[in-house]
């Protein structure tokens, strides 16, 4: 591995450029418009994959979108990696906030990017941490340092959903057999504060209508004598915490697990500067559940949170109106042992329950998912931290993480495997947000320490 820094000094540049190629192309998988270009990103990925040393590789068809899969076996007898990643990316909206087109990708220096920072839609979620991944394993099939077999599979669904995954794991899983699942689509601490992703929440994903009367009305002919489905609405929402910010869905908190005070206190460990997290998101103060601190309630404690509500007329000028439905989307982040399917069922219920007699309630479940733990004392995690060292000349940090990667659960039911999260993005680099970026340095810094996880995962396996 010693050459891996050589490697990345002569290439870095066509590495960065090859990127940019790829973040120009807009594969927003929510949106129909852009299929083709979705599907154009599935083809320069399977090339890349080519390019860097893969025996087979293909596009495999699937009922949405296809997934990517290359391989490289060096022996049988020796430990098999599974890459997972996702070619497709958010939405940009809201347009206007953007410095810079999202798909025009721009190098600028930030203060906590020296060196500069890739501006665009899918920088670091996940195009380029996944291509990461790719360049490495470059390295070490270009170089015969490749010390075990590697397999990839990169999808292009993750982030509505990848409804088309379970299915494409029960049908390919002596293809995708593997020791170890190994994923750059998390964070880490800072630059100079190396972590590792230990915990993932689970998420349910619901989707309300609230109607009242059976058309918009006059608000001076009706106002006050007919339910407003907005007031209504709000009202509802309002409800589901209470003045401790605890969430009010009767049985919501049966299964959620205690962390003792000694695992608490191992959290607090890793460092947290409230005041400079208050200054990067320009608010004066923070809120959440009593009793906890800032970074325990955005990764070890469920929360419910309005990801979107409309209704009525919102456009320029007045209309005096009260609309017939008011809309609103809710997404609860989920702490083991909460299962979404249950936490959706007690929600639907609660909501039905709460509603006044005047309008009626409609609650459509979206996506969810299981929320997931790795043991520190794991071959993999062990793997992990050996790189980490090495590269950061640093010990890296647990760090439980308030995100949820649905199919992480899922890998582990079905293909029997256990996932190692490396992340190399940082909580500031605005992904699902306008001016997403990704570090120059951070996405070096992973072709950098990924090869060291290969060497270090064998040699513990052996």
């Amino acid at each position: 591995m010693e050459q891996i820094n050589d490697y990345i000094n002569t290439h870095k540049d066509r590495f960065i450029n090859e990127l940019i190629e790829l973040l120009k192309i807009p594969s927003i998988s929510a949106d129909t418009a852009f299929s083709q270009d979705v599907l154009e990103t599935a083809k320069v990925v399977e090339q890349s994959l080519k390019e860097a040393g893969c025996d087979n590789t293909e596009i495999c068809e699937t009922k949405g979108y296809p997934v990517v899969y290359g391989e490289k076996m060096v022996d049988a007898s020796l430990p098999t990696i599974l890459v997972y990643g996702h070619y497709d990316v958010q939405p940009p909206d809201p347009m206007d906030l953007w410095t810079s087109p999202p798909f025009e990708p721009v190098i600028k220096k930030t203060d906590l990017h020296p060196d500069g920072a890739i501006f665009a839609r899918g920088a670091c979620d996940d195009k380029g941490q996944m291509f990461m991944h790719v360049k490495a394993v470059e390295f070490m099939i270009k170089n015969n340092q490749l010390p075990c077999n590697v397999k990839f599979m990169i999808e292009g669904e993750e982030e509505v959903g990848s409804d088309s995954l379970a299915a494409f794991l029960e049908d390919h899983k002596e293809k995708l057999s593997n020791d170890i699942i190994l994923i750059s689509d998390t964070g880490m601490i800072a630059n100079d504060v190396p972590s590792i992703t230990t915990g993932l929440r689970g998420l349910s994903y619901v989707e309300i209508e609230v109607t009242g009367p059976n058309r918009d009305l006059h608000s001076g002919i009706y106002g006050g004598a007919v339910p407003n489905p907005i007031n209504v609405l709000s009202k509802m929402i309002a409800s589901l915490h209470d003045e401790n910010g605890h969430i009010t869905i009767p049985g919501f908190y049966d299964k959620v697990e205690e962390l003792t005070d000694a695992e608490r206190a191992e959290m607090a460990e890793a460092p947290f500067d409230l005041e400079a997290y208050k200054k990067a998101l320009d608010i004066d103060d923070v809120q959440g559940e009593k009793g906890y601190r800032t970074p325990e309630r955005y990764s070890i404690r469920p929360t419910l949170d309005v990801n979107g509500i409309w209704g009525g007329y919102t456009g320029e000028g007045a209309k005096t109106v009260i609309a017939s439905k008011a809309f609103a989307k809710i997404s609860m982040r989920l702490v083991p042992d909460q299962d979404p399917d249950e936490i959706t069922e007690l929600f639907t219920k609660h909501f039905e329950a709460i509603a006044p007699k005047s309008v009626k309630v409609k609650v459509t479940p979206h996506h969810g998912g299981l929320p997931y733990v790795t043991k520190t004392n794991s071959i993999g995690y062990q793997a992990a931290a050996k790189a980490y060292e090495t590269t950061f000349g640093k010990k890296p940090v647990p760090e439980r993480t308030g995100g949820s990667i649905p199919i992480v659960a899922l890998f582990e039911q079905v293909l029997k495997s256990k996932t190692i999260l490396m992340g190399f993005g940082l909580d500031s680099d605005a992904i699902h947000s306008p001016n997403e970026h990704f570090g120059v340095w951070n996405f070096l810094k992973g072709i950098e320490t990924i090869p060291y996880f290969y060497k270090y995962y064998t040699e513990l396996s052996s």
